[in-house]
C-alpha cells in the first residue's frame, strides 16, 4: 500500500476530527459527525496497523481517537477532584439524608440514658448490686478520671477511635437486620446512664459531664449517624416503594457507605478530642467549648452544604456513569 497516497487521500477526515474535537461546544450534527469520523478513522487505524503497526502515523492516529473518544464519552476525573466531589457533595448530601433520624436516634438514646441514671439513683439496692461502697467510690473519685489519662495521648484516642469505627461499623454493617442497630444503641445507651447515676449518687454528676461531654458531642453523635444509616438500609428492604427490592438496597447499600467512610474521620476528630482535650489540663469551660464546636461543625457541614447538594440532586451515590441506570418496579 501506497502510505503517502493514504495519508493525501484521507487527511481532510483526520484534520475535521482534529478541530470537532478542538470545538468547546458541538451541535447535534456536528456530534454525528464526530461519531461517524471516529469510525472512520478507526478503520484507517486498523488498515494502517495491518501494514505497519509501528509506524508513526499509526501512533498519530492512536493518539486522535484517543482524544476523540474523551471527548464524546467524557474524561475521568483526577484525584483531586474526585476528593473535591466527596466532601463538598457526596458526605454531605448522604449525611443530610439521614439528619432527622439521626436527631430521632439521639433523643431515644438519651431518653433510655436518663431513664437508667434516675433508675440507678432512685431505686435501692441497685447500687449495692453494681459494687461495694468502697469499689463504687473509688470508681467515681479516681478510675472514671484515670481511665481518660492512664494511658499516652495519642495511643489512647486511636484505641478510642478504633473502639468507636467498631461500633458504628456493627450498626452500618448489620443495619439490615433492623434490631443489631437498636441494640447497639440501647446498651451504649445503658452503659452511659448507669455511669451518670453512680456519679450522681456520689455527687460527682459534674465531673461526669466535664469528661464525657468534650468528646461525647461527636463520639455520641457519631453512634446515631451509624444507627440512622443502618435503619435506613433495613427500612429499603422492607419497603422499598416504587423501587426493586434490589434496586432500594443497592442505592441505600451504597450511600451507606459514603456515610462509613465519613464516620472515619469524625470520629477520628472525636478520638482526638478525647485523647488530648477531655484529659488535658484546660479549664472545664474550655474543654466543653471546643467540644461543642467540634458537635456544632459537624452539623454546620451537614445542614449548610448537605442541603445544598441535596436540592442539587446528590444523596451519597455514586454517579449515574458508575451505577447505571435504576429498575422501577411495575404493579
Amino acid at each position: 500500500m501506497d502510505v503517502d497516497a493514504f495519508i493525501a487521500v484521507h487527511r481532510s477526515d483526520w484534520q475535521r476530527l482534529d478541530e470537532l474535537v478542538a470545538r468547546r461546544r458541538l451541535d447535534g450534527a456536528q456530534a454525528d459527525e464526530l461519531l461517524v469520523l471516529y469510525q472512520r478513522v478507526s478503520t484507517h487505524l486498523s488498515i494502517i496497523r495491518s501494514v505497519d503497526p509501528e509506524s508513526a502515523l499509526s501512533g498519530a492516529l492512536s493518539t486522535r481517537l484517543s482524544r476523540a473518544r474523551t471527548r464524546f464519552t467524557g474524561a475521568r476525573s483526577n484525584v483531586l477532584e474526585d476528593v473535591a466531589q466527596f466532601f463538598v457533595f457526596s458526605l454531605p448530601a448522604a449525611f443530610y439524608r439521614v439528619r432527622l433520624l439521626t436527631v430521632v436516634v439521639g433523643v431515644l438514646f438519651l431518653a433510655v440514658a436518663t431513664l437508667y441514671g434516675f433508675w440507678v439513683v432512685q431505686t435501692p439496692g441497685v447500687l449495692g448490686a453494681l459494687g461495694t461502697d468502697e469499689d463504687l467510690r473509688r470508681y467515681v473519685e479516681e478510675d472514671f478520671i484515670d481511665y481518660y489519662s492512664e494511658n499516652p495521648a495519642a495511643s489512647f484516642a486511636g484505641l478510642v477511635w478504633t473502639n468507636n469505627a467498631w461500633i458504628a461499623l456493627q450498626a452500618v454493617a448489620f443495619g439490615i437486620t433492623g434490631v443489631w442497630p437498636a441494640m447497639i444503641l440501647y446498651q451504649n445507651a445503658q452503659g452511659v446512664g448507669m455511669a451518670a447515676g453512680m456519679m450522681a449518687s456520689y455527687d460527682r454528676l459534674d465531673v461526669f459531664f466535664v469528661y464525657i461531654l468534650p468528646h461525647g458531642f461527636m463520639e455520641l453523635t457519631a453512634i446515631f449517624i451509624a444507627t440512622a444509616a443502618g435503619l435506613r438500609l433495613f427500612w429499603a428492604w422492607v419497603a422499598p416503594g416504587r423501587r426493586l427490592r434490589s434496586v432500594a438496597l443497592a442505592e441505600e447499600g451504597r450511600s451507606l457507605i459514603t456515610v462509613a467512610l465519613g464516620l472515619v474521620l469524625v470520629l477520628l476528630v472525636s478520638g482526638l478530642v478525647e485523647g488530648f482535650v477531655t484529659p488535658s489540663g484546660l479549664p472545664p469551660w474550655l474543654r466543653l467549648t471546643i467540644g461543642f464546636l467540634v458537635f456544632a461543625a459537624y452539623w454546620a457541614y451537614t445542614l449548610i452544604l448537605g442541603r445544598r447538594a441535596f436540592a442539587a440532586g446528590h444523596r451519597g451515590d455514586l454517579s449515574v456513569v458508575d451505577r447505571g441506570d435504576a429498575a422501577v418496579a411495575t404493579a
